[in-house]
Formats: C-alpha cells, sequence, structure tokens
C-alpha cells in the first residue's frame, strides 16, 4: 500500500507539472530594459496556478525579432522544450518594417502549422500597428491575425499593449513599451484569456 502510495504520488506529481507553455515573441514579451525575470511571460506560471493550471513557462522571446526571426527559431524551440502550449506573439517588428502582409501571412502559417504538427496547441496574439502607418495598410496588417486564426482553428488572444497604451504611467517614454509596473497586469490579463484554452 505505501509503495502504491508513492508511485500515485509521483504519477500524479509528474502530471501536474508536465505541461509547457511556450511564448515566443518580441520586445513586448522579453521584457524589454528591464531584468528578465519581470517579464509577463515569466510571472505568468504563479497566476495560472491560481486558476489551477500549473504550468511551466519558457519565455523564448527576444527584443527585434520578426515573423521570419521567430520562424527561423521554433523548430529548435519545439525541439528543446516540446511544449504543450505556444503563445505566439509576433508580427509588430515586421509591421513597424513595412514588410509585405504576404510574407507576415506565411511566417505565422508556416510557424501555426509547425507547432499543431508536434501536437502542441498553437495560441495567436492579435498584433496591431500605429494608425500612422496609413488605414490601408494597418487594415491588411489586422486582418492576418484573425484569418490565421479561423484557418487553422488557432485562439486569438487579444492585444495587451491596446488596454494599456493609454496608459501613460505604464509606457516607456519611446511610447511603445510597457514599463516593469504594467508587466503583473499583462501577465494577468494574458492568464484570463488563455485559461479557457488549457
Amino acid at each position: 500500500m505505501r509503495f502504491l502510495s508513492v508511485v500515485l504520488f509521483v504519477f500524479f506529481s509528474f502530471t501536474a507539472h508536465s505541461n509547457t507553455l511556450l511564448v515566443v515573441g518580441d520586445s513586448l514579451s522579453a521584457g524589454y530594459q528591464m531584468p528578465a525575470e519581470q517579464s509577463w511571460p515569466i510571472l505568468l506560471a504563479p497566476i495560472l496556478e491560481q486558476h489551477g493550471h500549473t504550468m511551466t513557462v519558457v519565455n523564448a522571446s527576444i527584443s527585434g525579432d520578426t515573423t521570419g526571426n521567430g520562424l527561423a527559431r521554433l523548430p529548435k524551440l519545439l525541439q528543446q522544450h516540446n511544449p504543450d502550449y505556444v503563445i505566439i506573439e509576433l508580427g509588430a517588428n515586421d509591421g513597424l518594417r513595412g514588410f509585405a502582409p504576404s510574407t507576415i501571412r506565411n511566417n505565422l502559417s508556416q510557424m501555426i502549422t509547425q507547432i499543431h504538427a508536434t501536437g502542441a496547441k498553437a495560441l495567436l496574439m492579435q498584433i496591431h500597428v500605429p494608425p500612422n502607418y496609413g488605414k490601408r495598410y494597418s487594415e491588411v496588417f489586422s486582418s492576418i491575425y484573425p484569418q490565421l486564426s479561423e484557418q487553422y482553428n488557432a485562439p486569438l488572444l487579444p492585444f495587451f499593449l491596446e488596454e494599456i497604451i493609454l496608459k501613460q504611467e505604464w509606457i516607456m517614454e519611446d511610447g511603445l513599451h510597457p514599463k516593469p509596473d504594467a508587466q503583473p497586469w499583462i501577465a494577468r490579463f494574458v492568464a484570463k484569456k488563455i485559461t479557457p484554452y488549457l
């Protein structure tokens, strides 16, 4: 009986800790100009725990990354971490550089396909570019995400930056990046949005 108890304890302990969430993003997720441990992905695990989801969160975000960079890095990340879920938070740098929407769509499409091929679930975060890039480009860019979400049955997460961009005390002087003070709120926001899909 004691042996059975130990076996069950080990089994349920392993089961409780077996889920891995990989975040593949840019500076909005990498913790731009702050210690990495202050970034919202690192703060996400204890919040998910409160929602009943024991999760190992791996933040593979790199400042400046485009969808092309993410696509190039993804195979190694999938092999290394074998995640159950992958949040894709990419596209902002593509948009700021005026990359062709077709290129952005193709890169994200390949990323989702590769993630699903491993049996993991892709969670795609909506990204928007500033309106000064022109109405037509902004609309075409923004439409990429819901189209891919529907095509690949990948849950579409709302863009957290939209919720905090008007809070001056939470945004850096560049007007684009959240400050450390905003990271706990972002973590709670993302946790709430992804919980239904875990």
